[in-house]
């Protein structure tokens, strides 16, 4: 599953993507309201979790945007307000569920499963390409062919998806670097190519034909060995 979250309170932001992480829940998050807007209408979401007092446009005018540009996805909507006009102003621009911080992760996970499932389509739980199947439910990558599987780290299986949605596309190293570690973070380019490594050691222990190929100086694509 992959959300975008819309959310100004970096440490909040932070705490929240390492949550997902371990529910193997791929957050892509920005910090403003226009960014939000933004990367709803070009990327496709199984969920967004918006907060509602956010720099540049509050949640409620990106949401009712959104359903004004016919984006079915599920909304999570957050917030520090707790009034039931507030509630009520989110629900009636389109929100599918309100929820009032500070909250229990666990509620969060739970509310997050609930609006995909009766959502408009189902959130993808497995990815295929070529001979491998990855599955959001046990984390782990298959060789459909061979049966052979193997179980990812939290990191790996965020980087597999990301080749998966991209099947035989060079992905640059920003982009890879920005979807898996985050706008802000200090991670140096050498961690993903550690991670690659990892990859790479795994899609052979499964005897995949799949291969993550490096293009020199630009990024990496999953392509299938002829």
């Amino acid at each position: 599953m992959r959300v975008l979250l819309v959310e100004d309170d970096r440490i909040l932001s932070a705490t929240i993507c390492k949550l997902l992480e371990k529910e193997r829940i791929t957050a892509d998050p920005v910090y403003n309201g226009n960014d939000g807007l933004d990367w709803a209408l070009s990327s496709d979401y199984d969920a967004i979790i918006l907060d509602v007092m956010l720099p540049g446009m509050d949640g409620f005018s990106v949401l009712r945007k959104l359903r004004n540009e016919k984006v079915p996805t599920p909304v999570l909507m957050l917030t520090a307000r707790t009034e039931l006009e507030d509630r009520l102003t989110g629900l009636d621009s389109g929100a599918d569920y309100y929820l009032s911080k500070p909250f229990e992760s666990a509620e969060l996970i739970s509310c997050l499963h609930a609006i995909t499932r009766r959502g408009t389509r189902a959130p993808m739980m497995s990815l295929h390409y070529g001979d491998i199947t990855l599955e959001q439910k046990d984390g782990k990558l298959k060789n459909t062919e061979n049966t052979q599987e193997v179980k990812l780290g939290a990191k790996e299986y965020q980087l597999m998806e990301l080749f998966l949605r991209n099947p035989a596309q060079i992905l640059v190293k920003e982009t890879i670097q920005e979807r898996i570690w985050g706008l802000e973070s200090d991670a140096e380019y050498n961690n993903l190519e550690v991670y690659v490594s990892f990859l790479r050691k795994k899609l052979s222990f499964i005897g995949s034909r799949m291969k993550i190929k490096a293009t020199r100086g630009v990024g990496y694509a999953l392509e299938e060995e002829k």
